[in-house]
């Protein structure tokens, strides 16, 4: 589970998905699927958590790694780009963007 502290060394990655509410389904069990059989595997992988809006029409994923180079490495593998085709074959955008945590608050 991601643990989100301001503190933490790690490499936080946002994606955002923009899909239909036909392939909301499809792109879901996609990304489940590639965090099950790959991402999860690779090294440096943390934690990652998938979020779908009321509408259907948006994803959020918030992933967490070692290193922004362990998250550059799982993308740029022969695996993920494959991946990535297919996924974006099934919305109409997807962007992923490395932030660092500013600030936490309970």
């Amino acid at each position: 589970m991601p643990e989100i502290k301001s503190d933490a060394q790690l490499q936080t990655v946002i994606t955002t998905f923009e899909m239909t509410p036909g392939t909301c389904q499809d792109l879901l069990d996609a990304l489940q699927d590639a965090y099950e059989s790959f991402i999860s595997k690779q090294k440096g992988f943390v934690a990652a958590g998938l979020h779908v809006n009321d509408a259907q029409t948006r994803i959020a994923n918030y992933s967490q790694w070692q290193s922004r180079e362990d998250f550059l490495a799982m993308l740029r593998s022969d695996e993920m780009r494959r991946r990535n085709r297919q996924i974006h074959d099934l919305c109409r955008s997807f962007e992923p963007v490395m932030y660092d945590v500013a600030a936490t608050f309970d």
